[in-house]
């Protein structure tokens, strides 16, 4: 394939994932957005194998086997699951940046292809693409540890942990000075292998020390991150349509960041700093479970006949319902009260789940009408005119200490004001604390009802009492 019709076909993959970023903007494009980006990759591939002039074998193999792996993947896991393999896929694209970087550096060809000013902007894309490939690769390994729940949400404070972070900072820009100086007279390996391991555990500090309560925002982060290493990868290869690709996924990995910390009331550099979100068991001022009150018990009955008196219904998902998969059940519960006229509305928090748009996923999945689901911002107000809230599996987007309490870790947070309304269902497995760790004074509030047991369980009971 001539030079031409290669750069053609990465313009139009190019306009293809714009395209599919627009359709992913909304719920009813979405589909199309992921057609459009799937037919862009495919063109892209295409057209970069068409360039390729040997090892056609290797890489052939190299397509079907990382093809192979990536079907089976998506065959298997649950939706609930998402995040994690968000967050392991990100990885893997911060491991590809560290290996194409050093394949690049030790090409025996490269300081015949670069001279003077031309190797030394060279050597710094290298360095950079690594440099971020390598935190992108740790920080998504940890960034899955904690979604899984292999490792503990508790953020690790170091002490003079922010001391640590700058001093990991000079190290690398020094040692990115004496890489392009050892560069230039064929060496430079060990400057480069020190700034990687460097890198990698900066990636782990900056993870570890982030709480349970700021994971949907590092899950966006980690995919802001993992588009900048492409896109220094891409200049490393002078590769447009890497650059441009990587630029994409980077700002609006960045954008989405910006509008999930805004969300949660909440600074970027505050969630790098870490630190929101600990499991110290009632977390800053909050009280503990025993001078709150007792809670009040309901049964699925009683939850029936209240939904079947209500006209206004609001349901609060969280990730109790993900891990319950009750979407299903609750899509059946709105269908049979909206065919008795009960105006039925999902009240959707920005971090509710484990990644930003978490909740939608599910409820689309479930075949929820996309026009009876709202964001936070735009049904809070209607809670005092709500007769019953159900809030399934939800513990910090609810909690009204984030406004009343100002010692708890989650103050300031935007909450979801379901405690304005008539009464309050709250489907719970138990009394455990939320991922911030910290206790709810909802649950102990007069006009709060707790319902415990499987969400999925629950609502098939008030399905069967409906």
């Amino acid at each position: 394939m001539s030079e031409g019709i290669i750069t053609a076909s990465y313009v139009g993959a190019t306009i293809l994932f714009i395209l599919a970023l627009g359709g992913l903007s909304n719920q009813e494009t979405a589909r199309r957005g992921n057609v459009y980006g799937m037919i862009g990759m495919a063109v892209a591939l295409i057209a970069t194998i068409s360039g390729v002039t040997g090892n056609l074998g290797i890489l052939v193999g190299g397509l079907v086997l990382g093809g192979t792996i990536g079907l089976i993947l998506a065959k298997r896991i649950q939706m609930t699951e998402m995040p994690e393999l968000v967050a392991m896929l990100h990885s893997l694209v911060g491991l590809a940046a560290v290996l194409v970087g050093f394949a690049n550096f030790m090409d025996p060809e490269r300081l015949s292809h670069y001279t003077g000013i031309e190797l030394t902007i060279h050597d710094i894309e290298t360095y950079i693409g690594i440099l971020i490939g390598a935190i992108t690769l740790s920080g998504s390994v940890i960034a899955f540890g904690k979604l899984s729940g292999k490792i503990g949400g508790n953020p690790m404070l170091l002490p003079g942990r922010h001391f640590l972070n700058l001093l990991l900072l000079l190290g690398s820009i020094g040692l990115c000075v004496m890489f392009v100086q050892e560069s230039a007279a064929g060496g430079g390996t060990m400057p480069l292998l020190i700034m990687t391991g460097i890198a990698l555990l900066f990636g782990i500090h900056m993870v570890m020390a982030i709480g349970g309560a700021d994971m949907p925002v590092v899950v966006s982060m980690l995919n802001s991150y993992s588009g900048w290493a492409a896109a220094a990868t891409g200049f490393m290869l002078n590769n447009d349509l890497l650059i441009v690709t990587g630029a994409l996924v980077g700002s609006s990995g960045a954008i989405l960041s910006y509008i999930m910390c805004r969300a949660m009331n909440r600074k970027f550099i505050a969630v790098i700093a870490g630190g929101f979100g600990t499991t110290s068991g009632g977390g800053g001022g909050g009280a503990s479970v025993e001078d709150q009150g007792e809670v009040i018990q309901i049964h699925a009955p009683e939850v029936a006949a209240l939904l079947t008196e209500a006209k206004e219904v609001m349901i609060i998902p969280g990730y109790g319902m993900a891990v319950a998969q009750a979407q299903h059940i609750v899509n059946e519960i709105t269908k049979t009260l909206r065919s008795k006229r009960v105006n039925v509305r999902f009240g959707i928090h920005p971090v509710a789940g484990r990644m930003p748009g978490h909740m939608n996923v599910l409820l689309a999945e479930a075949k929820v009408p996309y026009d009876i689901v709202f964001e936070m911002d735009e049904i809070n107000d209607d809670f005092p005119k709500i007769d019953v809230s159900i809030v399934i599996g939800a513990n910090d987007i609810v909690n009204p200490s984030a406004q009343t309490d100002p010692d708890s870790p989650i103050a300031g947070m935007p909450v979801m004001e379901c405690w304005k309304g008539e009464t309050t269902i709250v489907l719970k497995r138990g009394m455990a604390t939320g991922y911030a760790g910290v206790q709810n004074p909802l649950f102990f509030k007069e006009n709060t009802r707790m319902l415990f047991g499987d969400a999925k369980k629950s609502l098939d009971e008030v399905f069967k009492n409906l």
